[in-house]
Order: C-alpha cells, then sequence, then structure tokens
C-alpha cells in the first residue's frame, strides 16, 4: 500500500482501518507512517495522525522510540487540531516514561490555558495530566488549580466528565 498516495486521495474512518491493518505490528512500515507524520505537508500530516493513534495504541512497543518527536510535534505552532488530539489520545493510552512527563505536563498545561485549544484537546490534556500530576504532590495542585479555574467558565458534557475523573485521580 503507498500509504502517501491513499492518504492525499482521502480521509475517512475506512482508510484509517486499512492502513492500521496494513501496519499491524511491523516496524518498518509503522517508521514509514511515522516519517508521514512527522516530515510531511500539512494535510498528509493532519491525515496520518489517526491511523498512526489506532497503531500506536494497539502496539504501544512500536510508539515508544518516537515518543520524544511526538512531544515536539505536539508544541510545534500552527498544527492541525488533529495532530494534538491524536498525539494526547496514544499518551492517555500507554505508560509514559518519566524523561517525558516534564515536558508533556507542561504542554498539557499550556493546552488547559489556551482559550484556542478545541475541547477534544483539552479533554485529552486533562487525562493524560492527571495520570502523570498524581504521582508527584506539587503538580497535583497546580492541576487542581487549572482545573478549578476551567470551572469558573461553561463547559461541555466531556470536560466536565474529565474534570470530574481528573479529582478522582489527583485524590
Amino acid at each position: 500500500m503507498d500509504i502517501e498516495k491513499r492518504l492525499a486521495a482521502e480521509h475517512s474512518k475506512t482508510l484509517t482501518i486499512a492502513i492500521v491493518r496494513y501496519i499491524g505490528d511491523d516496524k518498518k512500515k509503522f517508521k514509514m507512517l511515522m516519517d508521514l507524520f512527522l516530515n510531511s505537508e500539512y494535510r498528509i500530516t493532519q491525515r496520518a495522525a489517526w491511523p498512526l493513534s489506532y497503531v500506536a495504541i494497539e502496539h504501544p512497543k512500536l510508539i515508544t522510540p518516537y515518543l520524544g518527536k511526538l512531544i515536539k510535534k505536539l508544541d510545534e505552532p500552527n498544527n492541525h487540531p488533529a495532530i494534538a488530539r491524536n498525539i494526547l489520545r496514544i499518551f492517555q493510552e500507554i505508560e509514559i516514561p518519566e524523561k517525558y512527563e516534564g515536558a508533556l505536563v507542561e504542554s498539557c498545561f499550556r493546552s488547559l490555558v489556551s482559550a484556542e485549544s478545541p475541547i477534544a484537546i483539552k479533554a485529552f490534556a486533562i487525562t493524560v495530566a492527571s495520570f502523570i500530576c498524581k504521582k508527584y504532590p506539587e503538580l497535583k495542585n497546580e492541576l487542581r488549580l487549572h482545573l478549578e479555574h476551567m470551572q469558573n467558565y461553561p463547559m461541555t458534557a466531556a470536560i466536565k466528565v474529565r474534570i470530574r475523573n481528573a479529582f478522582k485521580e489527583l485524590a
């Protein structure tokens, strides 16, 4: 399968599932998808994010060598929201090595306080941050403050649930 050509032609759940099946747990095929995600033009990167997250969640060992690059990608300016959403979806589902926790929690906090962050990104950021912060008392308090501040504004059901779950996680 020519993944780049397929991603250029369409963006659908059917294609996403086909790519996930094609890659399976094959490191070489996964590297091809990862290279497209990290180094392609805007639209291909955006479209590669969805199958990338599915493969990474299904086969976490494949994503491990790329965690640092994912965090860098997460913080790039002018990313399509699908990029951050799918990166955070991955981090929500995998065990996060300690060496990446600081940079990742900072990125999550930026997403939480940004008025421009879409709801889904904020929701995933709450979950990822709560998983990290539960291990560190000083970060627990900082996250609680962010979440309490968020409760002063209108929230979607997704954010309310994530905040409630984060408070339970941090207790």
